[in-house]
């Protein structure tokens, strides 16, 4: 089982992306854990150590906030929230917590020139 410690370098090294192994997920097609065909959070925390076993020091999340999805989920409908095929809010904020327990940095894209016609940007 791999977990490594989230230590001093880990919080406050401000070159740690020079270095970084960065694996790239799209939740939606990862690893689903609850069989309904969709990726989710609860399959990432699943398949964490896996991941950290690989040598990943950091994993990049695509786009996973609400969307309705006419553009891949880059079409971004609420930016503080996750859509509802991948888990909730508390099973994004889980894993983030599971995968820093192990030593793993989470980024994720943040598109905001793809923002969706639905976001309330535009229903003013």
């Amino acid at each position: 089982m791999a977990k490594r410690s989230a230590g001093k370098t880990f919080l406050n090294d401000p070159q740690w992306y020079k270095d970084a192994v960065i694996y790239q997920v799209h939740v939606k097609s990862f690893f689903d854990a609850n069989n309904d065909g969709i990726g989710d959070f609860q399959g990432l925390i699943d398949k964490l150590d896996y991941i950290a076993d690989l040598g990943v020091n950091t994993l990049w999340l695509l786009p996973f906030y609400p969307s309705p999805r006419r553009d891949d989920g880059y079409d971004i409908a609420m930016y503080r929230g996750v859509h509802p095929d991948y888990g909730s809010l508390s099973d994004a904020r889980r894993f983030i917590a599971e995968a820093h327990r192990r030593g793993l940095r989470v980024i994720t894209e943040l598109v905001i020139n793809h923002t969706s016609d639905q976001h309330p940007w535009f229903q003013r």
